[in-house]
């Protein structure tokens, strides 16, 4: 009997912990980069901040989730340190409201929820509506899973050997607050474990001051998933998972003291134990909100003192963006591998300005350089690949997964490009350099001119790839025509300069022609990431062949 009880409870927090996994992915992959935008946009007052990561967090059911949003925007720099934290206070009375809502009786609602989500899951063709369906059917699964926790803790609810632990429990606050801590770790959700000591609350297993002591453990223990996450991450990331652990341990140290008091008078509330108890967490939360909100500036005026901003790594192949962290957010993950990728645009860009210098004035230590800076791109290349095949596929929509495709094209577009500089054209410069040959001054301003269009197109295919500009690819594709044209004009004034008995242009003229092939190559692989944009926007024909 005793074995059949344990299973049936674990069993209902299994289903807990799996309806709220499927309400987060369900509204991931619906929502999730229209979330992070209004993340993003709710960064400028503090008000704001704190609104924004309040409904985040309560479409998302996970203050872990939205955590680890702001920390990639810190980590970017793109927000400073206190709005960044009052997200976080945000989410965290977030999470207590839902649990506040979850704690009324709205067990009628599971079956309906179910039904209908499983109907629009398996009727509907709509990415959006499938991916909605997913969450009604992990909210009516967690509120099943309420009702089976306390169902399956009837038996045991009157045994004397358990009552005797719980209460023995019970006069260790501390020990208490640890459990409470180390089951939200285990769980990695602070609101399933809230809603767990409600409902065993509920059942009366988990006597008041017992369960308020935990509410507190559960406090504490929801920042570590985030503060572990970002342990290793940037600074800025840090800083914001540190500052919210401090809020919550703080806060829980000043509490700790006055559980007494507060289950002295949590009855006055009136309401049955396991409202109170959610109500206890509500306004723990809400009270470190009203406590440090007002001195979040000076709060993060010190976590920037104690955390200050460390120097770049010396290894430039090491990837700076690509947080770990982050993988379990296809939207934040996505954008760290884009901004990883704009770093091989930028390393690119300076060897490709570079390879010009060396056929000018045949710098031997340049070449040996940029050879250096093709293994950068190499090395972040594979790091970037590795990454976004990380990526958790199961709250990733269409629209991700597409562009995780487009970033991985693109990036080995990039490889593609600093490989040809490297093997190929570095490899015509030692030619031109051990052989003492020099260009003539037109074919040298031919390259040259060609040379300079290239670094154009780079600069228009980053700004195409980075904001997926239709007007943009348009321009991409129109000036593929235009170098196609103009390489072929520069190699048949070559060659009239070979007819008319040149001699520099004699001695150079394969190093010349072939410069000109590699350039036309790299050309093309910078021309390819406009391709995907036209496709989607519809103005690409099918193909270029005439119709018989």
């Amino acid at each position: 009997m005793a074995t059949t009880v344990i299973i049936h409870l674990l069993g209902g927090v299994a289903l807990l912990l799996w309806g709220l996994r499927m309400v987060r992915t369900g509204v991931m992959r619906a929502f999730g980069g229209d979330l992070r935008r209004i993340l993003g946009r709710a960064m400028s007052s503090r008000p704001r901040a704190f609104a924004s990561g309040l409904g985040v967090t309560a479409l998302l059911q996970s203050s872990t989730a939205t955590a680890l949003m702001v920390a990639s925007f810190a980590e970017r720099g793109l927000v400073a340190t206190a709005p960044a934290l009052a997200v976080m206070l945000g989410a965290d009375v977030g999470t207590a409201a839902v649990a506040q809502i979850l704690s009324f009786d709205v067990s009628w609602l599971s079956p309906l929820l179910i039904l209908l989500g499983v109907f629009g899951f398996s009727t509907s063709a709509n990415s959006l509506r499938r991916d909605l369906g997913r969450a009604a059917v992990g909210l009516g699964l967690l509120l099943l899973a309420l009702q089976l926790i306390v169902h399956a803790s009837d038996p045991i609810r009157d045994s004397a050997t358990l009552k005797a632990i719980l209460a023995s429990l019970g006069q260790e606050p501390v020990l208490a607050v640890l459990f409470g801590a180390l089951l939200t770790w285990l769980a990695h959700s602070s609101l399933a474990t809230i809603l767990l000591v409600m409902s065993l609350a509920s059942s009366g297993l988990v006597p008041l001051p017992l369960a308020l002591a935990i509410v507190l453990g559960v406090n504490a223990g929801a920042a570590i998933p985030a503060l572990m996450a970002t342990w290793r991450g940037e600074i800025g990331a840090r800083r914001v998972a540190r500052g919210n652990a401090a809020f919550r341990w703080i806060g829980v140290a000043a509490a700790l003291p006055l559980l007494p008091f507060v289950a002295e008078l949590a009855p006055l509330a009136g309401g049955e134990i396991g409202r109170q108890v959610v109500a206890f967490h509500l306004v723990f939360n809400l009270a470190i909100a009203v406590v440090f909100l007002p001195f979040l500036s000076p709060i993060a005026r010190l976590i920037e003192r104690l955390l200050p901003t460390p120097e770049m790594p010396a290894d430039p192949a090491l990837p700076r963006h690509l947080d770990r962290a982050a993988l379990e957010s296809p939207p934040v993950a996505i954008a760290a591998a884009q901004r990883e990728a704009l770093r091989m645009g930028d390393a690119l860009e300076s060897m490709l300005r570079d390879a010009m210098t060396v056929f000018r004035q045949d710098d031997r230590k340049l070449v040996a350089d940029i050879s250096r800076r093709d293994d950068v791109i190499d090395g972040l290349h594979e790091a970037i690949k590795r990454y976004l095949t990380q990526i958790s596929r199961e709250v990733m929509g269409p629209a991700d997964g597409k562009r995780v495709m487009e970033i991985i094209v693109f990036s080995t577009n990039l490889e593609h490009v600093g490989d040809i500089i490297d093997k190929n054209l570095m490899e015509l410069a030692q030619k031109k350099i051990k052989n003492h040959l020099a260009f003539s001054s037109e074919g040298l301003a031919e390259i040259a001119d060609l040379h300079g269009r290239v670094l154009e197109t780079l600069k228009l295919s980053l700004a195409a790839f980075v904001g997926g500009d239709v007007s943009i690819a348009r321009r991409l594709i129109a000036e593929k025509t235009m170098f196609r044209e103009s390489e072929r004009k520069a190699a048949e004034r070559h060659l009239q300069r070979l007819q008319s008995g040149r001699i520099e242009s004699i001695e150079t003229s394969s190093l010349h022609l072939d410069v000109l092939r590699d350039l036309k190559r790299i050309h093309s692989h910078l021309i390819a990431v406009a391709y995907p944009i036209l496709e989607e926007a519809g103005e690409l024909r099918p193909s270029r062949l005439a119709t018989a």
